[in-house]
């Protein structure tokens, strides 16, 4: 746990950048009636009752040193969704670095193997090469800042009913 807080306390290095991983599920609900609207005197009224239209799952990477936030929404969480989120924070976000050191909670998916079940050998040890990945102590996933910024999306978009998936992107794309 030290080691985590400690490095946490580095200063930036954009050549060596802290990012921090998780994922959630989201269940993907619509009315069954229409809500009453806002009157003056008088909040908008919800019915109790939805509809369940399913899930989707909302994968986020967090540069906390940076303020760098990015959040994407996929139709499931598999070892092959973490691998190519693991390719595009190489490819796409870090090109330019040595070394990414990414912050994670110990979930089945999150290894390095999942790299190699999902691209190419030569490709997976390239990518492996790159990311340097730090587990969470168990009971202490608190320390992945990336579920703090969960908390900042659920309040700013996600606690109210959402009924597919593009509606999901557009909102925390927002």
């Amino acid at each position: 746990m030290e080691d985590l807080l400690e490095w946490s306390a580095e200063p930036y290095d954009a050549f060596y950048p802290v990012v921090c991983f998780d994922e959630s599920p989201y269940q993907l609900v619509s009315e069954t009636r229409q809500p009453l609207p806002l009157a003056p005197g008088r909040p908008a009224r919800y019915d109790d009752e939805y509809r369940r239209e399913g899930t989707c799952h909302v994968f986020m990477c967090f540069q906390p040193l940076a303020g760098w936030r990015h959040v994407e929404v996929t139709a499931r969480r598999t070892a092959q969704d973490f691998a190519h989120r693991m390719q595009a924070l190489v490819e796409e976000y870090f090109p330019q670095a040595e070394l990414i050191s990414v912050v994670l909670d110990n979930l089945n998916t999150h290894t390095s193997a999942a790299l190699y079940e999902t691209l190419p050998p030569a490709e997976a040890r390239r990518l492996v090469r790159k990311l340097d990945f730090r587990d969470t102590p168990k009971h202490a996933s608190w320390l992945n800042m990336a579920e703090r910024e969960f908390a900042v999306v659920d309040g700013q978009c996600l606690d109210r009913r959402l009924s597919t998936p593009a509606l999901v992107r557009r909102e925390v794309a927002a």
